[in-house]
């Protein structure tokens, strides 16, 4: 069975973006998929696509990586080739105006806390359970860079792949050239 044409279309509006901590370091991904924070806020592995996947819900990937950021069931944060339900997070605004971001699978089991993205002091990525949304550790300004058009990532198999754990498939978003040309196609003129 051929999907339609209309499916493979970019259809979401989403951002890439810069995500500056209170703790002053931006969240980067370096090519291997490792996860920290960086004072260079021109290097390239500190851009992220945030794609909208439902209501102030989106994934996190890395432009240069084509990693989506994860958090698995001990509050580790990962990098996944493939689009898991772990690799939505929850986004809110704080009351300070700083951004959150909560895993949407995963909380404390007896408080019914939720599992924050975090960088410590020294710009390394915390334990989602261990952060505070409190804290400045999980306080973010995403800096955005352009907006884009991207496909939604694939939804139909999540279950299948939470229960056999495999990291078979690929990405499912466009590559980077072309987001550059679809996100000329919604700008008015």
């Amino acid at each position: 069975m051929e999907s339609k044409d209309k499916s493979a279309d970019p259809q979401l509006k989403g951002i890439v973006t810069r995500l500056f901590s209170e703790q002053g370091y931006y969240l980067q991904m370096q090519p291997d998929g490792t996860v920290g924070g960086t004072k260079d806020e021109n290097s390239d592995y500190t851009l992220f696509n945030l794609i909208p996947v439902g209501l102030r819900v989106v994934a996190i990937q890395a432009v240069k990586a084509g990693l989506y950021m994860a958090m698995n069931g001990e509050g580790f944060l990962y990098s996944s080739d493939t689009f898991t339900a772990e690799c939505k997070f929850k986004e809110s605004v704080f009351e300070n105006y700083y951004v959150i971001y909560s895993s949407t699978l995963y909380r404390q089991h007896e408080s019914g806390r939720a599992w924050f993205l975090g960088l410590n002091k020294e710009g390394i990525i915390m334990k989602g359970n261990r952060v505070k949304k409190t804290k400045p550790c999980s306080h973010f300004v995403p800096r955005p860079i352009e907006v884009c058009m991207y496909k939604e990532p694939s939804l139909h198999d999540i279950d299948e792949k939470q229960r056999s754990r495999k990291n078979s498939g690929t990405p499912t978003m466009g590559t980077r050239k072309e987001l550059n040309q679809d996100s000329t196609d919604h700008e008015g003129s």
